[in-house]
């Protein structure tokens, strides 16, 4: 679980991650809140929800950018094995 961690905050994936999480996010959020945001009727649950849905495709990309470092890394430390 360290090296995952250790993986995930390489400023190389967090960098790579948040561009994701902006842009899928706020593709998400327009098609979600667009009417409610242009008439000003968000409500404080609607924010949370807002807040969630950036960090979703956040964690997506993380798992799946710490994924493939670490099954290269595997690879790379024992050339026997492929998947």
């Amino acid at each position: 679980m360290k090296v995952w961690l250790q993986t995930a905050m390489l400023p190389s994936i967090r960098k790579r991650c948040l561009k994701t999480a902006l842009i899928v996010g706020t593709l998400l959020m327009l098609i979600n809140y667009y009417d409610r945001l242009m008439i000003g009727q968000l409500l404080m649950t609607d924010l949370i929800k807002i807040a969630l849905t950036y960090c979703v495709p956040y964690v997506v990309c993380t798992t799946a950018s710490v994924s493939a470092v670490l099954e290269k890394r595997e690879q790379r430390s024992n050339p026997a094995h492929k998947t």
